[in-house]
C-alpha cells in the first residue's frame, strides 16, 4: 500500500507556474495522498478552488478537505444573492479506499505581530484499507516558531495516541442511523513539519536515540519511517529555496509502533518541480 505526502504550495511550482495537473502527476499511483497548502480563493493562484480541481483530477478517489484558516476576502450582491469569496488554507486527504470518517484538528497557535502566522491544522482520516482500517493525518506545522511547533507536536501526539479513547469523529452513531466508524489504533502522521532531523522538535516527536538500541517502537511515540529504514541520506532534502541555494528536510511520514514491521520503502521524489517541496513516499507491506 503506497502513501504519499506533498506540500503543493497552492499548486505553484519552482518555475512560478500554477499547474495542478503537474501536482497530480507527481503523486500518481499512490493509494493514499496527503496534501498541504491546499487553497481556495487565494490571490497567488488566481483564486482557484484547489479542492475542486484536485478532486476532479482524482475522480475515483474518496476525499476530505480541512480548512484550518478561513477568512472573508470580499463579497458582492449578485442578482439579489450575497456571494462571498473566502480565502481557505488547509490540508487534504485522498484515498483509493473508502474514507469513512474525518476530523479537522486545529493546532495550537499564538498571535504574531510582524510575521505570517496562519491557523494550522491536521486533517485526520480513517481509511478502510484492505488489511484493516488505518488512520492517516495530513499535517502542516508552523514555519516560524520552534516553540509553536513543540506545542503543536504535543497536541498532535495526544490526539493520535488518544484517538481510540476519544472515539474519533463519531460514536453512538446508531442514533443517526449510520454505522460507527472504525477506531483503528494504527496511524501515519504525514506532512510538512517544518523541522529538521534530530532537532528539538523532531526529538519531541520521536524521542531521543539510544546509542545501542536506537529508537524502539513504543506506544507513546511514532517512528520516522525513512530513518527506520535508513532511507534518508545526510544530504537528503524535501524543500528547496526559490534561488535553489538552501535545501532542508522538512517533510516526513511517522508511523505508529504497530505499523513498523510493515514498513517496506520510503523515499523523497526530488525529480518533480511542481512545488517548492517534494513528495515524500512510504510503502507498507
Amino acid at each position: 500500500m503506497k502513501f504519499v505526502s506533498y506540500n503543493i504550495q497552492y499548486g505553484i511550482g519552482q518555475d512560478g507556474r500554477f499547474d495542478p495537473e503537474r501536482i497530480a502527476r507527481a503523486v500518481e499511483g499512490a493509494d493514499v495522498i496527503a496534501l498541504q497548502e491546499v487553497t481556495r480563493g487565494f490571490v497567488r493562484n488566481g483564486h482557484a478552488d484547489l479542492v475542486e480541481i484536485v478532486t476532479s483530477l482524482f475522480p475515483t478517489y474518496f476525499s476530505s478537505f480541512g480548512a484550518a484558516s478561513d477568512v472573508l476576502v470580499d463579497h458582492a450582491m449578485v442578482e439579489g444573492r450575497l456571494c462571498e469569496r473566502r480565502f481557505q488554507f488547509g490540508n487534504m486527504v485522498l484515498s483509493r479506499y473508502p474514507l469513512v470518517a474525518a476530523r479537522n484538528l486545529l493546532l495550537p497557535r499564538t498571535r504574531t505581530f510582524d510575521k505570517l502566522n496562519l491557523q494550522r491544522g491536521a486533517l485526520e482520516a480513517v481509511i478502510d484499507a484492505p488489511d484493516g482500517a488505518v488512520r492517516v493525518y495530513s499535517v502542516h506545522l508552523d514555519h516560524v516558531s520552534p516553540d509553536e511547533r513543540m506545542a503543536q507536536i504535543a497536541y498532535l501526539k495526544e490526539r493520535a495516541n488518544g484517538f481510540v479513547d476519544e472515539g474519533g469523529a463519531l460514536t453512538g452513531a446508531i442514533e443517526f442511523a449510520v454505522p460507527d466508524p472504525a477506531l483503528p489504533a494504527d496511524y501515519l502522521l504525514m506532512g510538512d513539519f517544518n523541522m529538521e532531523p534530530e532537532g528539538p522538535e523532531y526529538l519531541s516527536m520521536v524521542g531521543r536515540d539510544d546509542a545501542f538500541y536506537g529508537r524502539v517502537a513504543r506506544a507513546d511515540r511514532p517512528i520516522d519511517a525513512a530513518a527506520h529504514l535508513k532511507a534518508r541520506t545526510a544530504d537528503g532534502y524535501s524543500w528547496i529555496s526559490p534561488d535553489g541555494v538552501v535545501r532542508k528536510h522538512l517533510d516526513y511520514c511517522f508511523v505508529s509502533g504497530g505499523l513498523v514491521s510493515r514498513l517496506k520503502a520510503a523515499f523523497v521524489d526530488n525529480e518533480t518541480t511542481a512545488s517548492d517541496h517534494y513528495p515524500v513516499w512510504v510503502e507498507l507491506a
